[in-house]
């Protein structure tokens, strides 16, 4: 649906008095890049005419190929809620493009659009509802984050035992103020911790809005002296941050993984369901991409590492909550807040697709604890395990084509290639807690 266009936009930057635009995109990663150009430069800029060297971006392109042309998004424009050296400052999110006018491959934009336009073709359109959780860690004189959380609170809890609590309001504050929906903001269970849910939108608009709420998230922390963090394990011993996922299609305006004559999940939402789980542990690559994603999915701390569905508790990969009528969702609860979240949705849509496709079936219901089942019990209700390790991930992602067709194959080698070395580096460190373990003894 349009917001803006092209002539709003002008208009707007006019009236605001606006000086600065801020040229977004993300890298495969997940990075957010910025070009910033002055108010005058920006008619070029929405006649897509702005270049920069792609080379120069991480999995992008090689020296010889490194023109790259950012097409600016009118829907995205909004002023941010901060000054730039005494300047209002607007941003707009881009698509990056090749010079020949075809959309670049390795735009991570550009790989959940195709994967809407295919759920178009069927007649779906994906909406999807993100829960991001994040820590504040104080930071040194230089402003370097140290390993001490601001607080000692839990979950829900308010001041004087959060002291993030003001941080956390002047963030709502200002991502309300970008046109976000706050539904809820609250302390997490953890210390430190902190969780911030705004409204379900269109899977483009969410992607969008996840990527806005990081850098948003940092920048106001900066100003509290803190550091925010959506690295998913930080701290060994307390609960680490995830990204629960919810999400539903509707055609026509209607959602059709509400079933009106039983009350409960369509089979639409079924079959969707089915591909989610049938393809989970393939694609935990992209949905949790860290060495340190895979230090909070273990058990015990809440995350989900059992490939099964449920209704009824939270142990489940999968959990479908209570609410029904046009609310009716699919929650996947594995995702960390540290994924691209272009990718992670891609993939996540393109796996629920492949259900409905196939007319899968997710099995049974499990109402029962997983946390609390025996291996030997889990084996016989047949509940697998997602990966393990960022280096298990990877060689199940190579396992899998519909994933791999999903992501495209610029996007797919250049993850593999960066996430191998990042796991290589990680293997062959000597690591603190070998020092700890070993050097007296041995």
């Amino acid at each position: 649906m349009t917001k803006y266009s092209k002539e709003d936009v002008l208009r707007l930057t006019q009236e605001e008095d606006v000086k600065l635009i801020r040229l977004q995109f993300s890298d495969i990663l997940g990075t957010t890049k910025n070009v910033t150009i002055a108010v005058d430069q920006l008619p070029k800029a929405l006649d897509n005419e702005m270049m920069f060297d792609g080379s120069s971006i991480q999995g992008f392109v090689r020296i010889q190929e490194s023109d790259m042309y950012l097409y600016p998004d009118p829907n995205t424009f909004v002023i941010l809620p901060w000054q730039s050296n005494g300047c209002k400052a607007a941003r707009l999110i881009c698509d990056v493009y090749l010079p020949n006018g075809e959309p670049f491959p390795g735009c991570p934009r550009g790989v959940l659009k195709k994967a809407l336009a295919k759920a178009k073709d069927m007649g779906y359109t994906m909406y999807v509802g993100p829960e991001p959780e994040f820590f504040l860690f104080k930071t040194d004189q230089q402003g370097n984050p140290i390993m001490e959380t601001n607080d000692t609170g839990g979950y829900f809890d308010l001041s004087p035992l959060d002291k993030g609590e003001e941080a956390r309001e002047s963030i709502v504050f200002a991502l309300q103020s970008m046109g976000f929906e706050i539904e809820a903001s609250h302390h997490e269970v953890a210390p430190g911790q902190h969780e911030i849910d705004f409204k379900y939108d269109d899977a483009l608009s969410t992607a969008d809005n996840v990527a806005t709420f990081r850098f948003v998230t940092r920048t106001i922390a900066k100003n509290y002296g803190l550091h925010a963090s959506f690295m998913p394990k930080p701290v060994f011993g307390i609960n680490g941050s995830g990204m629960h996922v919810h999400q539903s299609l509707f055609t026509d305006g209607k959602n059709v993984f509400y079933d009106p004559e039983t009350g409960g999940l369509s089979d639409t939402a079924k079959h969707y369901i089915a591909g989610i789980l049938e393809h989970a542990k393939c694609f935990t690559a992209i949905t949790n991409p860290l060495v340190n994603s895979y230090k909070r999915l273990v058990p015990g701390y809440e995350a989900p590492v059992y490939i099964a569905w449920s209704g009824k508790n939270r142990s489940s990969l999968i959990r479908i909550p209570a609410a029904t009528g046009v609310a009716t969702r699919v929650e996947l609860r594995s995702p960390d807040p540290a994924t691209n979240p272009y990718l992670a949705l891609a993939v996540m849509l393109e796996a629920g697709l492949d259900g409905i496709q196939r007319k899968l079936q997710p099995g049974p219901e499990c109402s029962d604890n997983i946390f609390e089942m025996t291996e030997e019990q889990r084996i016989q209700q047949g509940i697998p395990s997602l990966p393990g390790s960022l280096e298990e991930a990877l060689k199940l992602l190579q396992q899998d084509p519909l994933i791999r067709a999903a992501l495209g194959e610029h996007v797919y080698s250049n993850f593999i290639k960066a996430k191998t070395i990042e796991w290589d580096r990680y293997r062959t460190q000597v690591h603190t807690w070998e020092h700890d373990e070993y050097l007296s003894l041995t």
